[in-house]
């Protein structure tokens, strides 16, 4: 099974969230930036990896708008998600100019002038001088607001074809007729007197069949790019999936049902009493789901410091640290930790908001939610709790939090091949009304609309395939766990906080897929990594089994931090799929006989 570095995961997928670094010397490779890894990289996890259809828009922008020898370009979708990456380059610059970053805003061509000033942008790109593209780089990492490869490829295609206009510009100056006024590249036979033909058509706001209002034949103008650009991007169709999907995540959804089912069916009650579809929002990553939530809870209370607690997911813990007043950080979330918390609110320290996961990622251990939610009653602070390893089918923790995030990415979806998030609001928490009334007025939607239809196809059937992989994981890890040559397992069954778990387990729920694994020596480690036959990259939560050198991946340059806090360097994180379990039981064992032969 092993493939080739740097393909996608999985194989032959335009839009794979995962990517192929099949061996322990391609993932330390790929860390130390060495060309025969890099050099092969078709794709990557998306909020590390800008896709190639992602640079080639960023390229076409800065030909157009800027210098393409000396400047660069990150794609948001929104004008709002652009200026908080511009906000945050200018806050780290010490000198210079701040007009050399700067945001341009494309939307659909051709449109009513009238609209001109309010027409929502399609596009919104952040252009900046190449010596601060690892500042930009930060934005589109933690904070997940960047588009998506799908939403990339169709307005590359809309570039390219002149459905595309500065939003400052005249309905009748496309970006094709500013191309042309330039390097004259694009003009060929499909161009008459400098606009586009597209399909051999003549796209010219001039058309005879485009009325004075930019409407053509009583259409609304997004409805002709698509209908124009020749792609199936059904716009209610889109809002239908996107609804199907808010309803599945309020759990008032029956699973295995087609969309045109899912908008009429419903169960009896959601996942708490009163939780309803209009209670949850959705983004375009999980990253941007936590990271929006943040910035809501500030908006709704005001600028205080948040808490970390438990060791996270990286960029939540720098999302707190770079957007805001900071973070205290309680690696280990320990009982410790909650005493010494407790000992600085009961001091007069004032908090925002703790930010944990049930369970944590990837050590699979569960913080003491109870005494937590308990604190925050007493000390008015706010509880955001990620739930996307345990995933909603396993724990209900939304009654202990204001704000349940999830990244719709991994079981949720489980083809490993779209982006999504997902935030839910507890209708029974402290600040409700506050935040419902902060997401009504600053919610952006800017999931994309294939990516909506994408996900609510992927769902459909995420019950029985979360009830198998429960399953399956439960046995590969009291397999490993009864193995001489393992020396940890980190899995939510056998973990000394499996009773904190427990306490929010539904009575039918399992432990999830997720698990970690480490040895007596790195060369066990190694040697159990790379002669496991399973796909091995970045993610988790895919429908099949899924492994990586999670230390090296996610805190390469920190490993002596992570190391601090229990996460060894040389942990092997697995996340299990939907394989027959005789096969995946076998698979194991063969890595297991490869470790038996290591000297130690």
């Amino acid at each position: 099974m092993l493939q080739d570095i740097g393909g996608p995961v999985p194989p032959n997928t335009d839009h794979a969230v995962s990517v192929s670094l099949p061996t322990w010397k391609a993932n330390v490779g790929y860390e130390e930036g060495e060309p025969w890894v890099i050099s092969k990289m078709q794709c990557g996890y998306p909020r590390f990896f800008v896709h190639p259809t992602i640079k080639e828009l960023a390229k076409e922008v800065v030909q157009c708008y800027g210098n393409p020898n000396t400047e660069s370009a990150m794609l948001f979708p929104s004008a709002k998600t652009a200026h908080i990456c511009r906000s945050f380059i200018l806050s780290r610059l010490s000198t210079g100019d701040s007009h050399s970053v700067r945001v341009v805003e494309f939307v659909p061509s051709p449109r009513p002038k009238s609209e001109s000033a309010n027409v929502t942008s399609l596009l919104s790109c952040v252009i900046y001088p190449n010596e601060l593209a690892s500042v930009a780089k930060q934005v589109w990492q933690h904070t997940g607001n960047g588009v998506s490869s799908r939403r990339g490829e169709f307005c590359h295609s809309a570039l390219r074809d002149g459905f595309l206009v500065e939003k400052k510009s005249t309905a009748t100056d496309t970006v094709a007729q500013r191309i042309c006024k330039g390097p004259r590249r694009y003009q060929g036979k499909n161009t008459v007197n400098g606009a586009f033909r597209a399909g051999g058509t003549h796209t010219s706001p001039t058309d005879s069949s485009m009325t004075t209002d930019g409407v053509r034949d009583g259409r609304e103008h997004i409805q002709f790019i698509e209908e124009r650009f020749g792609r199936n991007l059904n716009t209610s169709l889109a809002d239908q999936a996107k609804r199907a999907v808010r309803k599945r995540i309020a759990g008032v959804l029956k699973a295995d049902v087609e969309l045109s089912e899912a908008l009429n069916t419903t169960s009896e009650e959601g996942r708490v009493a009163g939780l309803t579809e209009s209670d949850v929002f959705l983004f375009p990553t999980g990253m941007s789901s936590i990271f929006n939530s943040h910035q809501m809870l500030l908006a709704a209370r005001g600028a205080m410091k948040s808490i970390c607690f438990g060791f996270p997911y990286i960029d939540t813990l720098k999302t707190l640290e770079k957007w805001g007043p900071g973070c205290l950080f309680y690696g280990n979330g320990s009982t410790e930790d909650i005493d010494d918390l407790e000992a600085r609110l009961d001091s007069g320290e004032k908090f925002l908001a703790v930010f944990t996961e049930f369970p944590g990622n990837p050590l699979l251990k569960s913080p003491d939610l109870k005494r937590i939610r308990s604190l925050a009653d007493k000390y008015d602070f706010a509880v955001v709790v990620d739930e996307t390893v345990g995933n909603f089918l396993n724990i209900n923790v939304l009654p202990y939090a204001d704000i349940v995030v999830s990244s719709l990415t991994k079981i949720f979806s489980g083809d490993s091949n779209v982006m999504g998030g997902s935030a839910v609001l507890n209708p029974h928490g402290r600040y409700y009304s506050s935040l419902k009334d902060t997401f009504a007025r600053d919610y952006e939607d800017n999931l994309w609309a294939e990516d909506a239809i994408f996900l609510e196809r992927n769902s459909r059937d995420f019950v029985s395939r979360i009830e198998k992989i429960n399953s399956t994981t439960e046995e590969i890890t009291e397999m490993l766990q009864s193995s001489p040559l393992v020396k940890n397992v980190f899995y939510p069954k056998c973990n000394p906080s499996r009773p904190l778990y427990e306490a929010f387990r539904h009575p039918n729920g399992g432990y999830g897929g997720l698990f970690s694994v480490t040895f007596y020596s790195t060369a066990q480690a190694v040697a159990f990594f790379d002669h496991l036959e399973v796909h091995k990259g970045p993610s988790l939560g895919t429908n099949f089994t899924l492994s990586s050198p999670y230390t090296l991946l996610a805190h390469y340059g920190e490993l002596g931090w992570a190391s601090s806090f229990g996460v060894e360097f040389d942990l092997v994180r697995i996340s299990v799929g939907l394989e027959d379990i005789s096969d995946l039981r076998y698979r194991f064992q063969q890595a297991l006989e490869a470790v038996a032969k290591v000297k130690t």
